[in-house]
């Protein structure tokens, strides 16, 4: 079977009743997690995204405390799951200075951390990788707020 393009679904959502609609949005965030957190997110925290992007924030911070620094595997195990949380929260803001921001703040809780990432070249990519990808998100952003995040990412570079 094959899926009905975004085009067509939102024709039809148009001429559907409210309460159909409702029931449809119901019943996609019964069956997967990432749709429910999607409508979480669109519900209660769209209308404020700074709040939303620091409860990320401190969400990334706890995992830092909780991340092993005897088993560099381990450690790049749980840095990657921390990544994959931020690229969630960024599609969930679909913002680029949101991303910016969460990045940023990944950077330098990695960089102050207790981890030597410089001595393990696989972390040090990925911290290269995270340093790349905020290069490029802040090609495209006002140029107000890219003096601001340039401040910041001078002092991630070596």
């Amino acid at each position: 079977m094959k899926a009905a393009g975004l085009m067509e679904i939102k024709e039809e959502l148009t001429t559907l009743p409210p309460k159909k609609v409702l029931e449809l949005c119901l019943r996609l965030a019964k069956y997967k997690k990432e749709n429910k957190e999607l409508l979480s997110y669109l519900l209660f925290d769209a209308h404020n995204v700074q709040i939303y992007v620091e409860s990320v924030k401190k969400e990334i911070d706890e995992q830092f405390t909780e991340l092993p620094k005897t088993n560099w595997y381990f450690t790049k195990k749980s840095l990657r799951k921390i990544l994959r949380a931020i690229g969630k929260h960024s599609r969930h803001t679909a913002t680029k200075e949101s991303t910016i921001e969460m990045l940023i703040h990944f950077c330098t809780k990695l960089k102050t951390s207790e981890i030597n990432f410089k001595k393990n070249q696989s972390l040090l990519n990925l911290y290269n990788q995270q340093l790349k990808k905020i290069n490029t998100l802040m090609v495209s952003i006002h140029e107000d707020l890219h003096f601001d995040y340039k401040k910041q990412l001078e002092q991630l570079n070596f």
